[in-house]
């Protein structure tokens, strides 16, 4: 049987892990992160929001150095639970993941008509009132085609692409933030708070997840590892992945809000890239945040792509999905039919356009959480030492609360009806492949 190529370092490994988490939120949706909170209440809520998860970083990383599996979440609550929660867990981090691709094929499509205004021409239709125009379909599919070649080529190619537009993002992102700030005024900043303070961190909490799910994807690409590398390498890659994800998401937000009167902008499409032109009084500065947004779209694309596709391979070489999608290339050890689903995938739900971005981003955030709860559920029940128990009990409490927080109606900002519609139609997708799957194994 092929195996997967094992040819991943630490580096790779942390630019997979932060790669995978920071994607163009910042950029796309930064109007709605200050609108739900302000510009204390969006710092505070990732702030405190990620350092939530850091139990959650430390449960992965032990299980990672354990179980270095690709299956992930489903090899871990495969050790305690019945394989229906296993199969449910694997399902709903599938989505965590998928379901950023065809945001950032969509994101992609907005960026370019904002560089290139005749680019926001041709509509073909219109989903919730948003049009869909033929040129950002076309440039969101070349994207998808791109990223599920690399990823069909072979691990190698990807983890450079992964390396270069992490750390060219971070570049990047060092100089306008550098620059923009030494023409703000902490009068901008007010309102502090859109609502009560509690709310406010409260309503951006609740998005947290998804803008910060990403630093357990390490895992989903354990089993790639090259042979001289050391488990502990995929504890350090988490934590790194995660600390750097809060920093970065609680300075944009103070740097935004410091840059320029925030509430004046909360309209524009680009509020990011609008503060600082008024900043700067100059157009250079947004080729500069435009061009960091680009690689780190490419980034984000690549990392949730890696990890839908092993997760999904991973899935049906446990035989809870189709065992085709356990297809290893013979030449390029690559998931290869995995990797196809989620190309195909992909481009199919772009096809909704831009309407999808908010949604997404809400049932992005219950899918992660309720992952996140079941490995820590599944590493308290393997009996660590006490301590460590101790922080598994954290990290259920963190998964369960972010789950609660957005399914309980009387909490602010809690679902609507597409998000539950969405959730429901992904459940029934889950629930029919896994009983078509144990169908066919007990007819053959």
């Amino acid at each position: 049987m092929t195996t997967l190529a094992r040819k991943l370092r630490v580096v790779d490994y942390f630019t997979l892990g932060w790669g995978t988490m920071v994607g163009v939120g910042w950029l796309v949706v930064m109007d709605d992160w200050l609108l739900r909170g302000g510009v204390l209440g969006g710092v505070l809520g990732f702030a405190i929001g990620g350092a939530l998860l850091l139990p959650i970083g430390y449960v992965y990383g032990q299980l990672v150095m354990a179980m270095p599996d690709a299956a992930g979440e489903v090899a871990y609550t495969a050790k305690v639970f019945p394989q229906p929660v296993s199969f449910a867990t694997g399902w709903m981090m599938i989505l965590a993941y998928f379901i950023v691709c065809p945001w950032e094929a969509v994101a992609i499509g907005r960026i370019a008509g904002y560089i290139f205004p005749a680019l926001d021409s041709i509509e073909l239709y219109r989903v919730a009132g948003r049009p869909v125009y033929v040129p950002h379909l076309v440039i969101g599919l070349g994207l998808t085609g791109l990223i599920t070649l690399l990823n069909y080529r072979g691990i190698r190619l990807s983890a450079i692409f992964q390396n270069w537009t992490a750390f060219g993002t971070l570049a990047l992102f060092a100089m306008f933030v550098g620059i923009g700030v030494t023409r703000g005024s902490t009068t901008n900043f007010p309102p502090l708070f859109t609502h009560s303070p509690f709310v406010s961190v409260l309503l951006v909490m609740q998005v947290v997840p998804y803008f910060m799910t990403g630093y357990e994807s390490v895992g989903k690409a354990a089993e790639e590892a090259s042979p001289e590398f050391r488990g502990r390498g995929f504890f350090q890659a988490i934590w790194m992945a995660i600390v750097v994800g809060i920093l970065f998401y609680t300075i944009v937000i103070a740097a935004v809000g410091y840059v320029a009167p925030w509430q004046q902008l909360t309209g524009e499409k680009f509020m990011t890239a609008v503060a600082f032109e008024r900043a700067m009084g100059s157009r250079w500065i947004v080729s500069v945040i435009l061009a960091a947004a680009l690689l780190s779209l490419f980034k984000v694309f690549n990392g949730n792509f890696v990890a839908a596709s092993r997760l999904l391979f991973a899935m049906g070489r446990r035989g809870l999905v189709d065992s085709r999608v356990a297809y290893v290339h013979p030449r390029n050890q690559t998931p290869s039919f995995a990797v196809l689903c989620m190309g195909l995938a992909t481009a199919a739900s772009m096809f909704l356009g831009d309407a999808i971005l908010v949604p997404i981003t809400e049932v992005g955030s219950v899918a992660s959480a309720a992952g996140w709860l079941a490995t820590c559920a599944a590493y308290y029940h393997m009996g660590p030492p006490a301590r460590e128990r101790l922080v598994a009990l954290v990290g259920m409490m963190v998964g369960l609360l972010m789950i609660l927080m957005k399914v309980v109606p009387e909490v602010p900002g809690h679902f609507s009806g597409y998000e539950w519609l969405a959730l429901g139609i992904w459940i029934l997708i889950g629930l029919g492949l896994g009983w078509r799957e144990r169908s066919s194994i007990s007819s053959a």
